[in-house]
């Protein structure tokens, strides 16, 4: 970590009920309450300096709670699909990227001395974990002033979901290099699809203050039971979303971990962490496909 500031901001989230805190704030972000959503939405907005004017809601009145706010559906020209091509990987998310390249064996890296496992941030399924062994992953970091809304970054069917009970750490920088398995042990929802191109993997994760996860498929899937929920969505109607559709969204901001099969994604080469991306841009492109 780079100074004291950052030690001391990682060692109060060890000491402070974070579930309980984080419940507290979706209850108020939840609430219709006039002076209560108004409130906050002001305050949020000259702290972090959001522009509505890329939102099809331009009036931060008329919002019915700040979450409607703070997950604000764009204009439909705001984000074209500049990832186009059928092998094009779209971006998930607007953000920046934390980390991203190759996962070694079956170890993701996180931070200058920090990786954790595919077992881990997968739930414990060895098997799951097995189909992105030296794959490649890309791990997108929301601020506070992006757009909340996690989009497709390929075509594919929903396999299943699997819902992992955790912690909930905030995942900026300072919080990345000062706790180990960060990803690996915060709440999360991992979504697997089947693709042309082999398994890929969408996996929200929760933090600090999140109030919730949801889904285009299920609707809101955060909080559950402190238990590992895995939902198998092979035995219901097919579920394809195509690239670029809208697959979730945070109730407050968090990070997208993508995962996929060894061999088979290339990131684009003047990406690396930090580097600022918007959703649906792209993000790399199938090996495959990539011109030699």
């Amino acid at each position: 970590m780079n100074n004291w500031r950052d030690k001391l901001f990682v060692t109060l989230q060890y000491l402070i009920p974070q579930h309980a805190l984080s419940r507290l704030v979706g209850m108020l972000a939840r609430s219709e309450v006039p002076w209560i959503k108004t409130t906050f939405i002001n305050i949020f907005m000259k702290r972090f300096g959001i522009d509505l004017s890329e939102a099809q809601i331009e009036d931060p009145d008329q919002f019915e709670t700040f979450n409607a706010f703070f997950t604000r559906a764009l204009k439909e020209d705001a984000r074209p699909l500049e990832a186009a091509d059928a092998a094009d990987i779209a971006c998930p998310a607007d953000g920046a990227v934390s980390q991203l390249g190759a996962i070694r064996a079956n170890q993701v890296f996180q931070a200058k001395g920090h990786d954790y496992s595919l077992y881990d941030l997968l739930g414990g399924d060895s098997a799951l974990a097995s189909e992105f062994t030296n794959g490649q992953f890309a791990t997108i970091y929301l601020s506070p002033r992006d757009y909340h809304r996690v989009h497709m970054p390929v075509t594919g069917t929903l396999r299943e979901t699997r819902y992992v009970p955790g912690d909930l750490f905030s995942v900026n920088e300072a919080t990345a290099n000062g706790v180990p398995n960060l990803f690996a042990r915060n709440e999360r929802l991992v979504c697997i699809f089947d693709t042309e191109h082999g398994p890929a993997a969408v996996i929200l994760v929760g933090a600090m203050i999140v109030a919730g996860i949801e889904t285009v498929f299920s609707g809101q899937v955060t909080p559950l039971p402190k238990q590992v929920v895995t939902t198998d969505y092979q035995r219901t109607a097919p579920i394809t979303l195509e690239k670029g559709d809208e697959l979730g969204r945070f109730l407050l901001g968090s990070t997208v971990v993508l995962l996929f099969p060894e061999g088979k994604a290339n990131f684009e080469a003047d990406l690396k962490a930090g580097s600022l991306v918007r959703v649906k841009g792209k993000l790399g492109q199938y090996s495959e496909h990539t011109p030699a």
